[in-house]
């Protein structure tokens, strides 16, 4: 049974980040740390944005615990906590850096439910250009796009930089 700790632990780590993603963007990111993700907002000018120092700094941990795993005497368990946050890292960077804002070129066209879902509660949440008023913080789930439409009409469409499809009537 010992070898399934290993596997489990990086599978429950990649399952636990989303909520700890979620409340990283919606209490840091369009909180005190929107001097960054501020830029994530804006047309991007080059290929790097301020934002993208998230990606360094959300990597320390999984650098640290994979390090910390590897030395003598400790436990391997670290490594695998690590590389289950780096290995969310990954999917976050192929799907919304590649896939949603096309940092990578592609053409990729989303058919299934699914990625439709998680990718226009993306658009909709940069819809809205401000730190507050934004819908939609996960990642990997996101509420119903009625639903997103419906808080982004409850708070007035504050914030909310042109009309998108069925937000303003």
């Amino acid at each position: 049974m010992q070898f399934l700790v290993g596997p489990a632990l990086f599978v429950v780590t990649v399952v636990l980040m989303e909520g700890f993603a979620y409340g990283m963007h919606r209490w840091v990111m369009h909180g005190p740390g929107w001097f960054l993700h501020e830029s994530h907002h804006r047309p991007r000018t080059g290929k790097w944005e301020l934002n993208d120092l998230y990606a360094a700094i959300f990597a320390m941990p999984s650098i640290a615990l994979i390090v910390w795993g590897c030395g003598a005497d400790h436990s391997a368990n670290f490594i695998w906590v690590g590389t289950g946050i780096a290995a969310y890292g990954a999917i976050y960077f192929g799907f919304h850096d590649a896939i949603v804002h096309q940092r990578i070129p592609h053409h990729y066209v989303p058919k299934g439910a699914y990625m439709k879902r998680i990718l226009q509660a993306h658009r909709l949440h940069h819809v809205v250009e401000t730190k507050t008023g934004t819908v939609s913080f996960g990642f990997l789930w996101a509420p119903k796009p009625e639903v997103l439409k419906t808080a982004l009409r409850a708070r007035r469409n504050e914030g909310v930089r042109a009309p998108a499809d069925g937000l303003r009537r």
